[in-house]
């Protein structure tokens, strides 16, 4: 069972600092001290009582991106049915398992801790809530329906067809902070994922992170996409900040 949930930030050493004051200021959070050999690893802290369900990661090779942790009671026993599923093994170590899914995407299998207070969303001045609340898993047109089994079986929560065909939901429990959303790219490529926030007004937010230093790249039918300070990519959702819901049919998400 996946008791908790987190959305990594993985961001080039060189421009890290830059991509945690980003990504601290827009989810209205604060920076737990480094931890790590090289102190590649941050979490980024709600106020209390909330507890945290994002952290960042530098790397040194690559652009970066972002990827899931699950939290369960037995890492061992959900890497092993990730692995049945069609998962790979990438890295393994005490308490923590790396692997990818069958499409490419990096995934974490990690303890949980008793996380169980999700954030509220984050108020700006202007009265637009937002939260970052959802992974987009974009996924090769040849590699999506087995995608879309995998991450159903595995996580075992909600699996739903959206309005929109090249996209599907896979939503947790309501005390859970993250969600996925598989998104079916229109050509073979390598499969990603990229950090989608609801948003009340997402025209409001998109202008709150433009004085952060993000960048407009593109509308879509209820999504604005984005990139951080750092260059990575990013999408402001018009969904309900508090439920992840859509405000009317028609839409993604």
């Amino acid at each position: 069972m996946i008791r908790w949930a987190y959305a990594f930030v993985d961001r080039p050493r060189d421009r890290f600092p830059q991509a945690c004051a980003f990504w601290t200021a827009v989810t209205g959070s604060h920076l737990s001290a480094p931890r790590g050999g090289a102190g590649e690893f941050v979490t980024l802290l709600p106020p209390d009582p909330a507890d945290a369900y994002v952290k960042a990661q530098a790397v040194d090779a690559g652009p970066g991106g972002t990827h899931l942790d699950l939290a369960v009671d037995d890492v061992a026993a959900t890497a092993a049915e990730a692995r049945a599923l069609g998962a790979a093994p990438v890295h393994a170590e005490d308490g923590l398992e790396v692997l990818r899914s069958p499409a490419g995407v990096l995934f974490c299998v990690v303890p949980w801790s008793g996380e169980g207070s999700r954030p509220a969303p984050v108020p700006g001045p202007d009265g637009a809530r937002s939260r970052l609340d959802q992974l987009c898993l974009d996924i090769p047109p040849e590699s999506y329906d087995p995608e879309i089994a995998f991450w159903t079986t595995l996580t075992g929560w909600d699996s739903t067809p959206t309005t929109r065909p090249e996209f599907h939901r896979v939503t947790p429990s309501a005390d859970l902070p993250v969600r996925l959303l598989l998104q079916r790219l229109e050509s073979p490529g390598p499969a990603g994922a990229h950090l989608d926030l609801a948003c009340s007004d997402p025209d409001a937010v998109r202008v709150r992170h433009a004085a952060l230093g993000a960048t407009f790249v593109a509308r879509g039918a209820s999504w604005l996409v984005m990139r951080d300070p750092t260059g990575g990519t990013y999408c402001l959702t018009g969904r309900d900040p508090e439920t992840g819901g859509l405000p009317s049919r028609g839409s993604a998400g």
